[in-house]
């Protein structure tokens, strides 16, 4: 048997394993403050990687980037009685501005340093935003307004779990203004399919794009788009969103322009984002037993190089002889990049070093001994084919120059691999279901059956929804979204309301 890295199995507790990854991998650790993290060098990187990528992305598609305050005053959000309505709960708010000892050694808010108007710590910031737009939109020629910020947020959750759900957590946060609603609509697909294409082709997940039905939509929003990513444990995690906003919070904020024949009419308007929530979707598609596998899209480092040091004379010549190998790396182009290598010298055993790199999900590891260097070879490990046949490690040793010649190839190796997994595995774990009992089959019996089920939906509204809704949080199930680009006739009667179905929308359980 193989004796894995972690002391958990996936199999075994996939919760556990979980905290596992990111303990393991030094991705974060707690703060301590109550969902709060700190996120690791290593952790960190991921996010640096995530943010330059789909940074080009967003302004590829003609945003520009921007800041806006952490602090909003309340009657920004009062203006939008949905908005504020959905937030509410989860709202951190500031009073005071001063703090004065206690009498008893201890500090409280000094009664006279009372905010005149309580300031919310962003949750979201459609509300400031739009009462910026207002300010800069008054003439159809100043429109469309294409923006973007990355920030942190605040969103106080009561049950936290790192990366996937956390009193604040990191995103880039789109929004935009338009003249019509059709460009808006435009713009709203536009990035879901930018956020699509990302997690694919960046982060090698396999998700599917569509519409979250009308209880799950944004509050404020006309209609609400997101991405979701099946985990291996068969739930679903919502790893990106798009919101039409129409002219809801334009309205609220005075979102106003002069149209081409003189006429005052209302912007609509668009918000959409992403956020750390994907580095655990990363943990959760990719990882094994034996720790994080990290896309080489979006590795800090590609391929980590340790020399087998002995602590003798001749471990110069040795380093050198990577340093040389490492130079040479960066020369090569991989995924359209130079490559990123690493030498690690720590002062540690080479062992020790490589399963700590293994544990992070490096996509290639490559170790170097005196005999390597004798021989003009170095021996390379990759991360998506650990194991040979026989347990053992597949170490391969290669030449040299070979190697360097190879790794974009490598590098591209593994990032297919990884993606071709989370495919297969989406595919093979949906599965058409045509009435509530095939559901209760599916979901009833074993909490942890992984899987979504694809069934026949008549879009509801109102009690109809809301005892659909109730029906489903029996079996802890929610309606992820009707994909989108379906054709044909959705099939059999919606498996809720036995009425004629017009869609079909996947359900499962999720994070």
């Amino acid at each position: 048997m193989i004796k894995h890295a972690l002391p958990v199995t996936r199999e075994a507790d996939f919760a556990t394993w979980y905290q596992s990854v990111i303990a393991e991998a030094d991705l974060a650790e707690e703060s301590g403050v109550r969902g709060c993290m700190v996120i690791r060098p290593w952790g960190y990187g991921i996010w640096e990687r995530i943010q330059r990528l789909l940074d080009d992305r967003i302004k590829a598609t003609g945003h520009e980037n921007c800041y806006f305050p952490l602090f909003i005053p309340l009657s920004y959000f009062e203006k939008e009685a949905e908005h504020v309505e959905g937030f509410a709960k989860e709202m951190a708010v500031v009073t005071h501005h001063r703090l004065v000892a206690d009498g008893k050694g201890g500090l409280t808010p000094d009664p006279a340093a009372k905010l005149e108007e309580p300031l919310v710590i962003r949750p979201t910031s459609e509300t400031v935003i739009g009462t910026a737009f207002s300010r800069w939109v008054q003439s159809w020629r100043d429109l469309p307004v294409l923006i973007n910020q990355w920030a942190n947020v605040v969103r106080w959750e009561m049950r936290t779990r790192m990366f996937l759900r956390t009193a604040e957590f990191l995103w880039q946060e789109g929004h935009t203004a338009h003249a019509s609603a059709d460009e808006a609509r435009e713009e709203t697909l536009r990035m879901l399919e930018v956020y699509r294409d990302f997690a694919e082709e960046c982060l090698a997940l396999h998700v599917i794009a569509g519409e979250k039905p009308e209880n799950e939509r944004f509050p404020g929003a006309v209609a609400t788009y997101s991405i979701e990513a099946m985990m291996q444990d068969g739930k679903a995690l919502q790893a990106g969103t798009s919101h039409f906003l129409g002219t809801n919070f334009a309205h609220a904020q005075n979102i106003r322009f002069q149209n081409a024949s003189g006429e005052l009419e209302y912007a609509k308007t668009t918000s959409w984002g992403v956020s750390t929530r994907m580095i655990g979707g990363v943990i959760m598609v990719h990882g094994d037993d034996d720790g994080l596998r990290v896309p080489p899209r979006i590795a800090p480092w590609q391929v980590l190089i340790v020399p087998m040091l002995r602590d003798k004379p001749e471990d110069a010549e040795l380093i050198d002889y990577c340093k040389a190998l490492q130079a040479d790396l960066a020369k090569q182009v991989a995924l359209g990049e130079p490559v990123r290598a690493l030498l690690d010298l720590k002062p540690a055993k080479a062992a020790t070093k490589r399963w700590g790199w293994v544990k992070k999900g490096t996509p290639i590891i490559v170790e170097v001994g005196p005999r390597d260097m004798a021989g003009g070879n170095v021996s390379v490990l990759r991360r998506d084919r650990l194991y040979r046949s026989d347990g053992k490690l597949d170490s391969r040793v290669v030449g040299r120059d070979g190697f360097v010649a190879d790794v974009a190839a490598q590098l591209d190796g593994v990032q297919a691999t990884l993606r071709e997994e989370a495919t297969a595995r989406l595919k093979s774990n949906i599965a058409p279901v045509d009435d509530w009992a095939g559901v209760e089959a599916m979901f009833g019996d074993d909490a942890r059956k992984p899987g979504w089920a694809d069934v026949a939906w008549s879009k509801p509204t109102g009690a109809a929804l809301d005892a659909v809704v109730e029906r489903l949080k029996a079996l802890k199930l929610t309606i992820r979204n009707a994909p989108m680009g379906q054709t044909g006739h959705p099939g059999a009667p919606c498996i809720f309301t036995g009425e004629a179905a017009v869609e079909r929308v996947l359900i499962g359980r999720s994070y």
